[in-house]
């Protein structure tokens, strides 16, 4: 029954969707829970999560890759002009790769899983995007900046403030991999000034021995974790915030 009602009302949205913005033209993110924070979450039915058992997981990235690939089809079909760019939220990946995830009890850690394990249940998932752009965000502690570069993902989308290893991160600049840079509180706060922001900007890119030219055409300016927690007032002053910000960037 539940499955049903879900069906329904998601025929219901795409409805919606084709109805408002069935002409649309240009990019349209479509963003989906990732494989490994999935399997942390997702409870077996003797009670520990999904992560502790390797076909489960296995499973896991298999359907989601095949439900991500119908998903984009029958989004497709309702913006047929539209260009899609896929997004997986992987907040619990480090605590995976760290053994970081509670058993049942609360009281233990679940293994650790290797990182090749992880890397090719990530692929199986962005490979389902089906060439469209393919963005990982991780707002978590200890991003494995480097692993997901592996993963041939086009763009990371990480927290400033957390994105730690600047070794990691000037790899995979050089590597071509775009960054999206949360830069900005999620929820409600007061803002630097747009001037202030691009500054500290700077600074960090120079840290990573990059030539300042190079800035605006690297990096997008983002809050550091969507704005699903602000008010509708911070949300326009954010998104205003960032714009300022980039043409401050653009401008030298």
């Amino acid at each position: 029954m539940d499955a049903g009602r879900t069906r329904d009302l998601w025929a219901r949205d795409l409805d919606a969707l084709a109805a408002t913005a069935g002409e649309y033209r240009g990019w349209f993110k479509i963003q989906v829970a990732g494989p490994w924070t999935l399997a942390a979450g997702v409870e077996l039915h003797r009670g520990d999560k999904a992560v502790a058992d390797s076909g489960a997981t296995r499973d896991i990235a298999q359907s989601l890759a095949a439900g991500l690939a119908a998903h984009l089809a029958e989004v497709l079909r309702a913006m047929p002009g539209a260009d899609l760019v896929v997004q997986l939220d992987e907040p619990s990946l480090p605590a995976v790769l760290r053994g970081g995830v509670k058993t049942a009890s609360g009281f233990g850690q679940l293994d650790a899983i290797e990182e090749a394990v992880v890397e090719a249940g990530l692929r199986t998932v962005l490979e389902a995007a089906g060439g469209a752009p393919t963005i990982v965000h991780c707002c978590a502690v200890d991003v494995p900046i480097e692993l997901l570069r592996r993963t041939g993902s086009t763009a990371l989308s990480l927290d400033l403030n957390l994105a730690a290893d600047q070794d990691e991160m000037g790899v995979a600049i050089e590597a071509g991999t775009g960054l999206l840079l949360g830069v900005l509180p999620g929820t409600d706060s007061a803002l630097p000034t747009p001037r202030g922001t691009a500054d500290r900007l700077r600074s960090w890119w120079r840290r990573l021995g990059f030539d300042s030219e190079d800035l605006p055409g690297a990096v997008t300016l983002t809050p550091t974790c969507g704005l699903a927690g602000a008010s509708p007032a911070y949300a326009v002053a954010c998104m205003t915030h960032l714009q300022a910000a980039g043409r401050e960037l653009a401008a030298g």
